[in-house]
């Protein structure tokens, strides 16, 4: 069983090829793509054992499964325990934060595009317990409002030919960084110190800057847009940016008058207003007003061009503001494309989360977290260079059909590369072994509380 399934993703059996390739679509190019994607991490794992328990780990997390947490992913990749799935997330020697540097490496050879687009946002995951890594009442935009959370921050990385994320970081509140009891109990190194979600935003702009990464861009919604330090950061690396800020975000004029962003939207005249399309979303062009005026920076910061850029919902008028900066002189339409790719990170989100499980992380520790978060990053960005692939070699895809999402994408490859049919014994050990550990954990439970075991219909 595990034989087969090592060997499964470049197993199309001629059948399914001949069927694929009526319908246009490569299978053994997709197969060809997953192997390529994983070459490149491939060293990162000194023994053989991690390293084809991370091949499995990948491919195991595309089917319509239940949740990717270890148990279901050692079931799918056919494996008699979880035992290697957990140890690859816990024990086995490996460096997260080398994989994710291949991982950009990766995107920049498959989007990158000289006038790519970074774009910063965090995302929360809602929690039971109180024991992961970061876990705290707060506000998450998941819920959209205070909930028992994990939070994290992440980088995105944007082009005309696909978008995924690049980097990862948990926010960990000061009630966890002030009790260093609770850090050590969930792994989290004795020199990690508060930081905030914008400090970690700038860590990540710096990283992907530094390391090269195509991107003439940035982007981010105002909550960072606000901070002058991570406005600057981008301006010492000729990154220009498009961050929204707040309605109070006060600007200076050329006539030397300050005043509030608001203010200033308020008071321009019809002529200074032209309709532009931010992208396309699913339902047409998303078409607003929008409007720039040029500011004076502070005095330490005179090189290049700032402009305030301000968005007016058609419908109600309603007004969005962004302040914007570039080494050289640009157009309106350039402004608001790089305004519309913000929303390209919450995509990310969303078809993270429903394609790989970026959200199902059923995991406590640091370092495990990061793991977990590396590898499904790493999954998804396979399937959207595939899609980038699909879009430039088969761009006259039949008028009938839209082109091959990430999501139609990852449903193909799990039912026709990865799926692999397990014997009837193999599904009934896994019956068993769920059922005797889970036994083994409501006894634990029981017995901590001094309830008789008896009293459940279970034992």
């Amino acid at each position: 069983m595990e034989t087969a399934t090592a060997q499964r993703s470049s197993a199309v059996d001629s059948n399914n090829r001949a069927v694929a390739a009526e319908a246009i679509v490569d299978l053994d190019a997709w197969a060809e793509s997953f192997e390529s994607a994983f070459a490149r991490i491939a060293g990162r794992f000194r023994r053989a054992e991690p390293r084809l328990a991370a091949r499995a780990w990948l491919l195991g997390v595309l089917p319509d499964v239940d949740t990717r947490s270890c148990w279901q992913l050692a079931e799918q990749a056919g494996h008699r325990t979880p035992h290697r799935m957990q140890s690859l997330l816990a024990e086995a020697k490996w460096d997260a934060d080398a994989v994710r540097d291949d991982l950009r490496r990766y995107l920049a050879d498959e989007l990158g595009e000289p006038d790519g687009v970074l774009i910063v946002d965090d995302t929360g995951d809602l929690k039971s317990g109180s024991h992961s890594v970061g876990v705290q009442r707060q506000y998450t935009g998941t819920a959209g409002r205070i909930e028992n959370a994990q939070v994290a921050t992440f980088l995105a990385y944007a082009t005309s030919k696909g978008r995924a994320l690049i980097d990862r970081q948990p926010y960990l509140p000061r009630s966890w960084t002030d009790d260093r009891a609770r850090c050590r109990a969930a792994g989290v190194p004795d020199t990690t110190e508060f930081a905030t979600k914008v400090t970690h935003a700038r860590r990540m702009l710096t990283r992907a800057t530094d390391a090269g990464l195509p991107a003439a861009w940035a982007t981010a919604d105002e909550f960072y847009g606000n901070h002058r330090g991570l406005r600057r950061d981008l301006q010492a690396r000729n990154t220009g940016y498009v961050l929204a800020v707040a309605r109070n975000h006060r600007v200076t004029l050329p006539d030397s008058v300050t005043a509030t962003v608001e203010h200033v939207a308020r008071r321009l005249p019809s002529r200074c207003w032209n309709r532009l399309s931010a992208g396309k979303g699913a339902k047409g062009e998303r078409d607003y007003d929008w409007a720039r005026v040029r500011i004076t920076p502070p005095t330490d910061e005179h090189k290049g061009h700032h402009w305030l850029l301000v968005r007016r919902r058609i419908r109600d008028g309603e007004l969005a503001f962004y302040r914007c900066w570039s080494p050289t002189p640009v157009g309106l339409a350039t402004l608001v494309r790089v305004a519309g790719t913000r929303w390209c990170v919450e995509e990310r989100f969303r078809a993270g989360k429903d394609a790989v499980g970026l959200d199902q992380h059923q995991v406590r520790t640091w370092t495990s977290w990061y793991r977990y978060t590396t590898l499904a990053m790493l999954a998804h960005a396979i399937l959207a260079a595939i899609a980038a692939r699909e879009r430039t070699t088969r761009p006259d895809s039949p008028r009938t059909l839209i082109a091959l999402t990430v999501n139609e994408i990852r449903h193909l490859f799990a039912k026709l590369i990865t799926n692999t049919v397990g014997s009837i014994t193999h599904w009934l050990h896994w019956s068993a072994w769920r059922r005797q550990h889970q036994r083994h954990a409501l006894t634990s439970h029981y017995r901590r509380r001094g309830t008789p075991l008896h009293s459940h219909p279970s034992l």
